[in-house]
């Protein structure tokens, strides 16, 4: 068993440290039956930082988070910080995160397991076989313009702002994330913004299209409207293959495609930066249903999502797609199988805390791996 990739792991506040503990079985599981094994560090972010630090991340945790070959992220927020100023919510963590280590594209899979198809609020013959590839700008647009803030105005009234930003490095760079991951896939892009009330909205859909004729013809582009992206999404979600999109736009598609898919608690996210002279990416992999706090500490988090997210990290980070596609197929079996967290609950399913579903991931990886 050789040790090659670093690891860091910050699995953060409310049910992060929860389904965080699942995954180490996955990576255990790893190193017995695939001989493959990673140096793993551990460290605070978010409210658990700030409790011990008084910062919602320190310093040293961006430098790990630098020097390892990729980063396994659980969950930050925690209503007890609620009264704390701006700069030290527990969400700075993932923020800073993203924009020090400069992880622009934020991938979001909406894909609905068979055995989920009756989980989602929409009619099965709308959701089955759904596999969308959500591609996020995230360190951009409206949440990182400047200028923003609240100031006061001459009558005592305040005015908050914040500036929608973007250049067309900026758009190329996610932009060709999306083309090479169709190339993959379904060969079909779909760019969303909204260019008729927007002007970054038309310079998204001028860049989008130029770096489409010039270097991916192969791949078929149409364009939408945010909001008539929205309404698809519920009326048909199928025709979708990837959508690329700003970071506003795709903080609130990503939510909703994920409904589709039955629960939060199902889908993992991969947020990537740019390659290295030496080949090497920066990248940082997370679900996506935050920390639930209301349901901290009682065993009943769904891990999956979790799980999901080491998956796409294998896949991504060090192109181990056997292993990937390995962990998806027990996760998909395990589904089949009947057993079911809280957030997926059906009739005629046996429901299970966190850490029986962890474990019915690992029986299955040792099945699968015959």
């Amino acid at each position: 068993m050789t040790v090659t990739k670093k690891l860091l792991v910050l699995p953060g506040d409310g049910i992060g440290p929860e389904v965080m503990t699942e995954v180490a079985r996955v990576v255990a599981w790893m190193g017995r039956a695939r001989g493959i094994a990673f140096d793993i560090s551990e460290d605070l972010v978010g409210g658990a930082s700030l409790a011990v630090h008084g910062v919602p991340i320190r310093d040293e945790v961006i430098v790990a988070a630098r020097a390892a070959d990729a980063v396994l992220f659980g969950s930050v927020g925690d209503p007890k910080w609620a009264s704390v100023g701006f700069d030290l919510r527990p969400e700075v963590a993932i923020l800073k995160l993203r924009q020090e280590l400069g992880l622009f594209a934020n991938l979001r899979p909406a894909k609905v397991f068979d055995a989920l198809a009756e989980a989602s609020t929409l009619k099965p013959e709308v959701v089955a076989g759904l596999d969308i590839m959500i591609v996020r700008e995230s360190v951009g647009g409206i949440y990182f313009g400047t200028p923003r803030g609240i100031e006061t105005l001459p009558d005592g009234t305040k005015r908050g702002i914040n500036t929608e930003i973007y250049t067309t490095s900026e758009i190329e760079r996610v932009a060709r994330v999306a083309f090479d991951l169709a190339r993959q896939r379904g060969k079909r892009v779909c760019s969303v913004e909204k260019c008729n009330v927007m002007e970054s909205g038309l310079l998204w859909k001028e860049v989008v299209t130029a770096l489409h004729a010039r270097e991916y013809a192969d791949v078929e582009l149409t364009h939408m409207l945010a909001d008539n992206c929205a309404m698809q999404l519920v009326r048909n979600p199928r025709q979708f293959d990837v959508i690329v999109t700003g970071n506003l736009f795709g903080d609130l598609l990503s939510d909703l495609a994920s409904m589709l898919t039955g629960s939060l608690g199902m889908l993992p996210s991969a947020t990537l930066g740019a390659v290295d002279g030496e080949g090497r990416r920066p990248a940082l992999y997370e679900p996506i249903h935050g920390s639930a706090p209301d349901i901290a500490g009682k065993g009943i988090a769904n891990p999956l999502a979790q799980i999901l997210s080491f998956a796409m990290l294998l896949r991504y980070s060090f192109a181990m797609e056997a292993e990937a596609a390995l962990i998806e197929q027990a996760v998909a079996n395990v589904l089949a199988s009947g057993l079911r967290t809280a957030d997926i609950m059906s009739p005629g399913m046996a429901q299970v805390g966190t850490s029986v579903m962890g474990e019915a991931v690992v029986r299955e990886l040792d099945k699968l791996n015959g």
